[in-house]
């Protein structure tokens, strides 16, 4: 069984497609066998909401008169970026104010204006024959300036570890809070409904694929940063932290449930961030990957009381036992949390599913695909001075 991107879109217009999320393709294809499946359903839709750390948007203010050539910019008194042009920025999701503390950054400013509020704009200058001003104090909203997009280097991590800590006092990491003595696992995926798991060579998806973005339509626009295929696979799917994509989307449609501001307890901030892929069922074997469920999910479970990047997994476990509240390391029952939220990408993967099925949303062929083969590098490091407990 063959299907083209253009015979979809056919039938995507007539509302005549068949579109189902990912964890209903699981189930499917357990009651009628993937061959079937395949000849029946035409797209799959998968969604994932959760911190997305390496995220920021560009922002053009648009000129001042008489205009300034901003050579540093505070939004809510958080930098952001401006080695660009006269009058734009980047602001970082994770960009904080020192003097201010970890507690709010550009995630929250992001999260502001997508919200439609006002945020404060002070800038300063060294002044130019054709910029003349040196500093400009005022406010905005997404209402009032040029472009605003979110531009991501890194999102939708095709699976990622899952976090303990085995030594005797509190650790504070970007996977939460790990208690002592293994008091408790993290995990943050969406195992089944997460987009680069249903897809895991990447087959449908490249430059160009159109997105569920923040709420509104958004674009992969690269592979993401630490792209890489070198792990090991359990049925098919990576078993530990692989590909991901960069993205980019108008944040001017997006919608403040989709884009969070958060915060971890002495770690700092980062973006709460729902993305839904759709998945264009090409053949039985795109039907096949689509339908994958979390009992075919592996993660490695790591000690993150061992400083080595290269620390070895304490243990493989697939989602259906993470979700079920705890799990056995080294014989010891251990609570789990996650720091994806479930309801949300459930949400996301059903709310794509309208779209498509109401017209509202069509199907994009990727311009190019991304690396079947990547290695990751790491940073040669010549002196180190460590923050040690």
């Amino acid at each position: 069984m063959k299907r083209t991107y253009e015979e979809i879109n056919t039938k995507i217009a007539k509302g005549q497609a068949v579109v189902i999320t990912a964890e209903e393709a699981v189930d499917l294809v357990k009651e009628i066998g993937v061959g079937k499946a395949a000849q029946e359903v035409d797209v799959v839709t998968t969604g994932t909401f959760g911190a997305m750390c390496s995220s920021g948007a560009f922002i053009n203010f648009g000129h001042s008169e008489p205009p300034i050539k901003m050579q540093k910019v505070w939004l809510n008194d958080i930098p952001a970026y401006t080695g660009l042009a006269a009058v734009d920025a980047y602001i970082g999701a994770t960009e904080i104010n020192d003097s201010k503390g970890m507690e709010y950054g550009g995630a929250h400013v992001i999260e502001e204006l997508v919200a439609g509020r006002s945020v404060s704009l002070k800038a300063t200058a060294y002044g130019t024959d054709c910029y003349l001003l040196k500093n400009i104090e005022t406010s905005i909203s997404l209402a009032d300036v040029n472009q605003a997009y979110l531009f991501n280097p890194r999102n939708m991590y095709q699976n990622y570890a899952v976090a303990t800590n085995s030594s005797d006092r509190t650790l504070y990491t970007y996977m939460g809070k790990l208690l002592p003595r293994n008091g408790n696992a993290t995990y943050c995926s969406a195992g089944q409904l997460s987009p680069l798991l249903n897809d895991p060579n990447l087959r449908t998806i490249g430059l160009g694929t159109r997105i569920f973005l923040g709420g509104g339509i958004g674009y992969v626009s690269w592979e993401g940063t630490q792209f890489k295929t070198n792990v090991p696979t359990v049925n098919g799917v990576p078993s530990a932290a692989a590909r991901a994509l960069a993205v980019i989307g108008d944040l001017k449609q997006m919608d403040p449930e989709y884009v969070r501001g958060l915060y971890f307890h002495k770690y700092g901030t980062s973006l709460g961030l729902g993305i839904g892929v759709p998945i264009p069922i090409l053949d039985e074997q795109v039907m096949k990957d689509a339908s994958i469920s979390d009992s075919q999910i592996f993660a490695p479970v790591l000690d993150y009381a061992v400083r080595s990047r290269s620390r070895k997994p304490v243990r493989t476990i697939n989602y259906e036992e993470l979700r079920s509240g705890t799990i056995d390391i080294n014989g010891k029952e251990v609570r789990t949390s996650s720091l994806s939220s479930y309801r949300k990408a459930r949400k996301i993967a059903a709310t794509l599913k309208s779209w498509i099925e109401e017209g509202k949303f069509s199907l994009t062929r990727p311009v190019a695909t991304f690396p079947a083969e990547q290695v990751q590098k790491t940073l040669e490091v010549r002196s180190i001075e460590e923050d040690r407990p």
